[in-house]
């Protein structure tokens, strides 16, 4: 039973209950009319604290598409935070007038923090910083279901910048969970996947390497990231980094011809836009199955699945 609970990570949720989440979204997708009252009368507060395209307009369009409405901000100037109000006050507040909420922030850990001060409200974290993006991690395993059959028993390439990369952190620590997942961490010395990140998991489980041209002829799954500028302290080592990696059509000739390429976006260099052509990239589809995704977490989270 989801109703009510919060989101912060995804190992907040047991398998078999991201699995009902996943066959909901399956059932959505099928029949998205038959879904589009279910949370008439509900609202959604939209709290984000750090800027967003994909995943703030795939939250906002969910509940629409659900018959909710929404509130909020997407610039936390424009809110009682510019006056020294605290995310406790701040959440408390919401509470009074929302019936869930989405938060993105900046620091590590916020969203659990403002999840110790809902009473009913089920909170879901949209990012926190370099921690965690679970309803990413969510839309990521529909995308692999939906083209790769299953999430079971796969070579996952993971490419980028793996230190700072919230999805990727998320992503790995969920794929863990499922049998005969292999990982391949491809990123700069610089980058590599933080120690607590590689402490979860088997070390026969994944390998760590600098190139991707000599990977990924073994990958089922490529997830690319950008390296992400915010996180960055100095300028020059963003811009030493920043396009370590391009996935162009070269690179693509020697992988499998099943392979799926995503990327959780946005997108600067690190995939040219001529593999945008090839049937093997699916990021654009991925950002849509986050939509649906996100739908069906809302509806099992405010328990109105009934409602249909």
């Amino acid at each position: 039973m989801l109703k009510g609970r919060h989101l912060i990570e995804p190992g907040d949720f047991q398998l078999n209950e991201i699995e009902s989440i996943m066959q909901l979204a399956d059932n959505i997708i099928a029949d998205p009319e038959g879904y589009s009252l279910v949370c008439k009368g509900k609202l959604l507060a939209s709290l984000f604290y750090e800027p967003s395209t994909r995943t703030r307009f795939s939250f906002e369009a969910a509940m629409l598409r659900l018959g909710g409405e929404i509130i909020g901000f997407d610039d936390p100037n424009n809110s009682s935070v510019s006056k020294g109000e605290s995310l406790g006050d701040t959440i408390r507040t919401i509470e009074c007038y929302s019936d869930i909420a989405v938060i993105r922030h900046p620091r590590e850990g916020t969203a659990r923090l403002v999840s110790k001060f809902a009473n009913e409200m089920p909170i879901i974290n949209a990012g926190d910083g370099g921690h965690e993006h679970p309803t990413q991690t969510l839309t990521d395993l529909l995308t692999i279901r939906k083209f790769k059959g299953g999430c079971d028993n796969h070579v996952v390439g993971v490419c980028g910048d793996l230190l700072f990369g919230r999805t990727i952190h998320s992503l790995v620590k969920m794929l863990n969970r499922y049998k005969g997942v292999r990982f391949v961490f491809i990123s700069p010395t610089e980058l590599k996947m933080p120690t607590h990140i590689l402490n979860q998991l088997d070390s026969k489980t994944y390998n760590e390497t600098t190139s991707l041209d000599e990977v990924i002829g073994e990958l089922d799954i490529l997830y690319m990231s950008r390296v992400q500028r915010e996180r960055f302290v100095s300028e020059e080592e963003y811009l030493r980094l920043k396009n370590y990696y391009i996935l162009d059509k070269k690179k693509m000739k020697g992988a499998k011809q099943d392979m799926i390429v995503m990327h959780p976006l946005p997108r600067v260099n690190e995939i040219a836009t001529e593999v945008d052509e090839d049937p093997r990239a699916v990021y654009f589809t991925q950002a849509k199955y986050g939509m649906y995704v996100r739908m069906a977490l809302i509806t099992k989270l405010l328990g109105v699945e009934d409602r249909k």
